[in-house]
Parts: structure tokens; sequence; C-alpha cells
């Protein structure tokens, strides 16, 4: 069994999801560490605390991380960097490896379309683990991400079989 912590950074909201993989993916965690304050450096110790606690309750083997995309406002991409800098040293401080994933890259792998919007991927993460109700969309994100890492994986590790054939 792997268990995969996905991580969608953001500097008022960031949403994480946890799935285990044993053969198929199953839901363990999911939701949003809302910072909820304007004092910046708040709220990232909010998201290094916030993650830590994460990764002692439900003990990830990896963790998954959106990588920043380019914002038309520069400011906001160096929020969410040190948003997702925040979130990657509570990772690291707990010892797990750390993987990025473009969105578009994510989006690919859960909907087939690199430019699927935040509604789509939520659908997909809903549908791949069979679940009713709808989950925020910074979880779902998250958990798309925990996928992407998951399908990752699986076709390294199928490749590397082929090729010690």
């Amino acid at each position: 069994m792997t268990r995969v912590l996905g991580i969608d950074p953001g500097s008022r909201v960031t949403g994480y999801g946890i799935l285990d993989w044993t053969g198929k993916p199953v839901l363990v965690a999911a939701g949003c560490i809302r910072t909820e304050t304007d004092d910046f450096p708040e709220r990232l110790r909010r998201i290094f605390e916030g993650i830590s606690r994460i990764v002692e309750e439900f003990r990830p083997e990896e963790m998954a991380v959106e990588q920043v995309f380019m914002h038309k406002n520069a400011d906001s991409a160096l929020k969410l960097g040190q948003a997702r800098g925040a979130a990657i040293c509570a990772g690291v401080a707990h010892g797990l490896p750390v993987h990025e994933y473009a969105a578009r890259q994510v989006k690919l792998a859960l909907v087939g379309k690199g430019s699927a919007d935040k509604a789509q991927v939520q659908h997909m993460v809903c549908f791949l683990l069979g679940q009713a109700g709808p989950l925020a969309l910074d979880a779902s994100d998250a958990l798309g991400v925990a996928f992407c890492h998951l399908h990752h994986r699986q076709t390294l590790s199928r490749m590397s079989r082929m090729v010690r054939r």
C-alpha cells in the first residue's frame, strides 16, 4: 500500500488530500487549511503547522505538490510560491519525499485535457473515488495532485518492469 498526500497550495486556502493505493484509490482524508488572517508570515506558519499536523496524524509516505503557474500579478505569484514553500518544508521536515506536478499535468492525468477547469477536476475526483457529494474545490484539486502522482508512479513502475525484461 502507498499513501500519498496531495497539496494544492494557496496563501489563504491550502487544499490537502490523502489517498491510499491498494490496487485502487481509497480516500483517507481531504480538506482545507484556512489561514484566516491578513498577516502573511502568520499565514505561512499556519500552513506549515497545518501540513505538519496532517502528516503526523495520517503518516503519508510521499507528498505531491502542485507547481506554481505564472500569474499575471507578480505579487500573487510570489505569495503562492511562499505558501507552497511552507507546505513543502513541512513535508520535508517530516522526511517525506516531495514530488511536483504542473497544473496542466494534473488536469491531463485526471480529465484527459490539460485545460480542464476546477469543476471538471472535482467531478472526476468524485467519480474515481465513488463520492456521492462534491468535495471542496481546493480539496479536490489536492486529491487530483495525489492521483496524478499515483498515476506517474504506476507508469514508471510498469516501464521499469518492461526494461528489465
